[in-house]
C-alpha cells in the first residue's frame, strides 16, 4: 500500500509498523490500514502532506503515544489529553481532578 507521495523513509516506516502489527496477531488488512494511517499522520506532522487535520498537528506523536501506552492495555486518553480537553470545555475544578474524574467530567460535557 505504499503510495507514490511517500519517501523511501516513509515506506520503510510503513513496512516496519505493518510487520510489527502482524507479529502481534493483527490481520493483514487491519495492519496495512493502521500502518498507512500512522505514516500519513507523521507526514502531516512534519509538513510533508498537502493537508493536515488539526489532531494530526496538535495531538502527541504516534511514537510518543505508543510509548506512553505500551504494556498498559487500552486505557484511552492520557491524563494530559483529558486535562487539555477539560480546559477547552471550561470545566471548573479540573486541576484537582483525577484521571477518572476528568474522564467522567469531559464525557458529561459532550
Amino acid at each position: 500500500m505504499p503510495q507514490d507521495a511517500w519517501s523511501p523513509k516513509r515506506e520503510r516506516q510503513y513496512e516496519h509498523i505493518k510487520g510489527s502489527l502482524k507479529e502481534r496477531g493483527t490481520g493483514e488488512e487491519k495492519a496495512e490500514e493502521i500502518a498507512a494511517r500512522t505514516v500519513n499522520k507523521e507526514r502531516a506532522r512534519s509538513g510533508e502532506a498537502k493537508e493536515a487535520s488539526r489532531t494530526s498537528i496538535v495531538d502527541i506523536s504516534s511514537e510518543r503515544r505508543g510509548g506512553l501506552r505500551s504494556h498498559t492495555g487500552a486505557k484511552g486518553r492520557t491524563y494530559d489529553q483529558l486535562r487539555n480537553e477539560a480546559r477547552e470545555k471550561r470545566i471548573p475544578g479540573r486541576s484537582k481532578m483525577s484521571k477518572a474524574e476528568l474522564e467522567r467530567a469531559v464525557n458529561r460535557k459532550g
